[in-house]
């Protein structure tokens, strides 16, 4: 029987989503002979809300919500999955960096209240359990903005929180970690660090010092001081709901995709979580990325077969047949 590859990229952000990927990954690994079970993923980023749709099966609805901007969006989207108990927000539908142009790009007025609006729909909505997704941000605001818009909104309402964090970094570290990428210069990054130690000290709760606090620009820290929300990892939490260690088992190799492999894998990031349960299954992996950032040590650490850099779909489709004829 031919070899079977199990295809699980997260998506290149702002260029293609992981089923997009999964798809040419895929098509380039049957034209070279070999099977494929497409399975895109994501780490609590940008694409979770598709991927949980398509494992779990629910709707999308739109609600009205604020860009990162303040700036009125008709119609962002959530989830809602088990009949409607549980929702799917996520950040990067009202408060992502891909809202706002490069040269509008603003760190210190950037706001979560978009996420707020979206979560209050989704409470609105029935939901009980509300999963926040919550990489891809513009913001940097330690949830202030998001917690305004749920408690003016009128709180959750008994709902309950797990935020699916893409990054470890604690609260008071993400200006300086992500707040460049935002539009952030040396003396903002030192602005917005004074002003997330002031939120921090004003919270029922103080998040600093705590590991995924610093997710989406101290989001998940507001939120879990908030509101008491359950932060876990993005990466293990969407593997487990796609059931990804039962299609490991029964595949022969698996192909990881990114749209930048560089340190901050070995961080939280789904290529880091895939590595180590291919270790532990004794299954070689392949990374296909649309740009290779890795040091030498660094692939070392993640014990990968082969990396290959791919920005176009046309790139993706025949790393597929490269992997495939290199495992049949």
């Amino acid at each position: 029987m031919a070899p079977l590859v199990l295809v699980a990229p997260d998506s290149f952000k702002g260029t293609f989503p992981a089923a997009q990927v999964a798809d040419a990954l895929a098509a380039g690994i049957e034209e070279a002979g070999a099977r494929a079970d497409r399975c895109p993923v994501a780490d609590g980023g940008e694409g979770t809300l598709d991927v949980l749709l398509a494992a779990r099966g629910g709707e999308v609805r739109t609600a009205p919500a604020r860009d990162p901007l303040g700036r009125s969006l008709r119609s962002a989207r959530f989830a809602l999955l088990d009949g409607g108990a549980t929702a799917v927000v996520e950040t990067a539908e009202a408060s992502g960096l891909a809202l706002v142009a490069p040269e509008e790009r603003d760190a210190e007025a950037a706001t979560t209240a978009g996420t707020g609006d979206l979560i209050a729909a989704a409470v609105a909505a029935g939901a009980r359990e509300i999963l926040v997704a919550v990489g891809g941000s513009a913001t940097t605001d330690g949830g202030r903005g998001a917690i305004a818009a749920i408690e003016a909104a009128g709180g959750l309402r008994g709902a309950r929180l797990t935020v699916l964090c893409d990054v470890t970094t604690p609260y008071e570290d993400a200006a300086r970690v992500f707040g460049p990428q935002k539009g952030a210069d040396p003396a903002a990054v030192e602005r917005l660090t004074a002003r997330l130690h002031a939120l921090a000290g004003e919270l029922p709760r103080d998040p600093r010092g705590r590991p995924l606090t610093g997710a989406a620009g101290g989001l998940s820290g507001g939120l879990w001081a908030a509101f008491g929300a359950r932060l876990v990892p993005g990466a293990p939490a969407v593997l487990d709901a796609v059931g990804f260690d039962a299609r490991l088992a029964a595949a022969d190799a698996v192909v990881a995709g990114e749209g930048r492999i560089d340190g901050q894998s070995l961080a939280g990031k789904i290529v880091g979580e895939i590595a180590a349960r291919a270790r532990a299954a004794g299954r070689p992996l392949h990374v296909v990325a649309g740009a290779d950032a890795l040091e030498p040590g660094q692939r070392d650490a993640l014990g990968l077969a082969s990396v290959t850099a791919a920005p176009t779909l046309d790139d993706i489709r025949a790393a597929g047949r490269r992997i495939a004829a290199a495992i049949s």
